[in-house]
């Protein structure tokens, strides 16, 4: 396909108004007639035939410029461009004028083999010839950004040493589009497999992808030999380019039809060409999976989708095929998952992420904040370069940043996967070293290339009472803004992991019916071992009188009872509890330590459990239901001696009357 699709480019850039002039630029019959034969097989689309004679052609006059030419256009269908490069650096040698295209495909050429200043050169020589085919201008424009910043940019190495991920991972096959748990210990990648039941050409099996799994025990340990993942997952159809959640419960895929027939698989059915689809991990086995609808999908071609941490936010390519089948006008893609379910139509990325060229590839960071891609329409070193973004405060996204050399090149880079850590990067490459076609390796990715720091947190939801799991809705809040960053729930075994930004104090609330909420807040901004994660243990109680809840996220000044700002996040919470439990009644409990005088803490925790009751009064639940009362110093519930034992102490509790 590869070739032909040069092919049909090269008679685009003058196969009618150079190699079929009636008028050459050779006198002798005998190169002509080589000439002319060459020509024959071209129009029979057989380029090696036509390679050797205009050899032959060039072989009785060496000055014939024509041949020359057609062999630089032979040695770019076989990607041999320092060859194609010499046969028309010799026509120009000959006439410098005669074919000014000449400049411009033997600029295409030098950026491929990146020689930079040399196709800047080049390109400045196209531009110079009012003669040029000014149809090619905006492409010679890309050509001419590219080696410039290419011819810079090359100066500034970066740090690059990838590790090929060996043979539990790789195999003689191709793998590609690598995806990670946030703890590292999960590892689902493509791999493109021989399958007897796809159709294939002559007595040999065809071809088609599937995702392949594995594990390992911690982010330091190597990973288990990789294996396919059965189920609903895979089929004779093309399976690939998946993307699961932090806690690997949630997986978005792309499956695509085989024969035009609106089949994607086991069940499957689809828009056209390829769509995306959803599956969810309950009790250790993938659900079927579900076509993710026409907000996402189209008859067009959706793939490489990529799920933010919690799962709220999608990201994706969409292209579409033109006339022979290839995929063109690529951009990123993003919808947002609501509140019942159901994700809203998805629209492309602002400007400046997506450009008139192919984007794709595209990676949102567990941060959150930090967007990875690759793309044709930025400044590059040629092919698909891969780029970084990031949100910042405003909500704009920052001018994508090139990865840099070597990490880019040339040829063509992509799936790009970076760890939770941000300091670790997994790509595809057919590099030599290699087990055969496509490995996935990992390299160590520069300091200035990586995301905002994250930790990953694990939690653990049980009956405080029976100490059995239970499935419970949480939410984690910025604790300073009190704007939402996660809100799941935990499996049937009680557990969920989620991923946060590092330097961030956070509130956790847990629901479940029949059950006291639960609070609790901890702080990332210092954690100097983020490969370890932060473990919660949740223990809930069941509503029932006598029952107490600390409210861990009220604050006060010390020594003062006027409520924090930062408190609104949990008595919010409260209200809402009490709101949906209307024949509940509780008693609102304020405690301090022992610093000060014991009057001066019994008036002030009285003065706090207070604060608390009017502010739930002023919120319209009525005082019958409520009482306040301070208990100052009296009812510690750790030492005295200690400032973690006093900040214990210092708490307020509502218990169920």
């Amino acid at each position: 396909m590869r070739i032909l699709l040069v092919l049909l480019g090269i008679v685009a850039l003058g196969f009618n108004g150079v190699y079929g002039q009636v008028k050459y630029t050779s006198s002798d019959k005998k190169a002509i007639k080589y000439y002319d034969e060459s020509i024959r097989a071209i129009n029979s689309n057989k380029w090696d035939e036509a390679a050797n004679y205009a050899k032959e052609a060039i072989e009785e006059d060496p000055s014939f410029i024509e041949p020359y030419l057609i062999l630089g256009d032979f040695y770019e269908t076989t990607g041999e461009y320092k060859q194609g490069l010499q046969a028309l650096e010799k026509a120009v040698s000959i006439d410098p004028h005669f074919y000014p295209t000449a400049y411009f495909k033997m600029a295409k050429y030098a950026l491929e083999l990146e020689e930079y200043d040399y196709a800047a050169q080049l390109i400045k020589s196209y531009f110079g010839y009012e003669s040029r085919r000014k149809s090619l201008d905006e492409t010679a424009k890309i050509i001419q950004r590219n080696a410039i910043f290419a011819r810079e940019a090359i100066k500034q190495k970066v740090d690059f040493n990838p590790i090929n991920l060996g043979p539990k991972i790789n195999s003689v096959h191709d793998e590609y589009y690598p995806a990670l748990t946030a703890d590292d210990e999960m590892l689902l990648f493509t791999r493109k497999i021989p399958d007897a039941r796809v159709r294939g050409i002559g007595n040999n099996p065809g071809m088609q992808e599937d995702f392949f799994l594995a594990k390992r025990k911690s982010a330091q340990e190597e990973w288990d030999m990789a294996f396919n993942l059965n189920g609903h997952i895979n089929t004779e159809y093309n399976e690939g380019a998946p993307t699961i959640t932090a806690d690997g419960k949630t997986m978005v895929f792309t499956a695509c039809e085989l024969y035009g027939d609106l089949n994607y698989g086991e069940d499957r059915v689809g828009y056209g060409s390829c769509d995306l689809f959803i599956s969810y991990n309950e009790n250790g086995a993938w659900t079927k999976p579900i076509n993710l609808g026409k907000s996402i999908n189209s008859n067009h071609w959706e793939t490489q989708p990529s799920l933010s941490a919690d799962g709220r936010v999608l990201f994706f390519i969409r292209g579409k095929r033109n006339s022979r089948r290839a995929v063109e006008n690529m951009e990123i893609m993003f919808s947002v998952r609501m509140e019942d379910g159901t994700w809203s139509s998805a629209v492309p990325m602002p400007s400046p992420i997506n450009t008139p060229g192919n984007e794709s590839s595209v990676l949102i960071h567990p941060d959150g904040q930090t967007l990875y891609f690759a793309s044709t329409g930025h400044p590059g070193f040629g092919g698909e370069d891969l780029f970084v973004t990031r949100i910042g405060p405003d909500g704009e996204w920052t001018e994508p940043e090139n990865l840099g050399y070597p990490i880019n090149t040339s040829k063509n880079e992509n799936s790009l996967l970076v760890s939770s850590s941000g300091d670790v990067a997994y790509f595809a490459s057919n590099r030599e070293g290699g087990y055969g076609g496509l490995d996935l390796y990992s390299f160590k990715l520069p300091e200035g290339l990586r995301p905002v720091p994250v930790s990953f947190t694990k939690g653990f939801v049980y009956d405080e009472e029976t100490k059995k799991p239970l499935e419970a809705n949480f939410k984690l809040l910025d604790l300073e803004s009190g704007n939402l960053i996660v809100e799941s729930k935990s499996d049937a075994k009680g557990e969920f992991l989620v991923t946060l930004p590092s330097n961030k104090d956070y509130a956790l609330e847990v629901e479940k019916d029949g059950y006291l909420f639960y609070s609790e807040n901890f702080s990332l901004a210092e954690n100097p071992d983020r490969s370890e994660p932060r473990y919660l243990e949740i223990g809930m109680s069941a509503v029932r009188p006598g029952e107490s809840v600390v409210l861990n996220n009220i604050f006060f000044s010390s020594g003062k009872y006027d409520l924090k700002k930062s408190s609104e996040v949990e008595l919010n919470k409260l209200f809402d509890f009490l709101r949906k439990n209307a024949d509940l009644r509780i008693a609102i409990e304020g405690h301090t330590d022992n610093v000060g005088e014991e009057s001066d803490n019994q008036l002030l925790s009285e003065n706090r459990a207070k604060a608390v009751y009017d502010y739930l009064v002023a919120k319209g639940i009525s005082k019958e239901r409520l009482k306040y009362i301070g208990y100052g110093e009296s009812k510690p519930v750790a030492s005295n001696d200690t400032e973690e034992g006093r900040a214990k102490n210092r708490r307020t509790v509502f218990t169920v009357l």
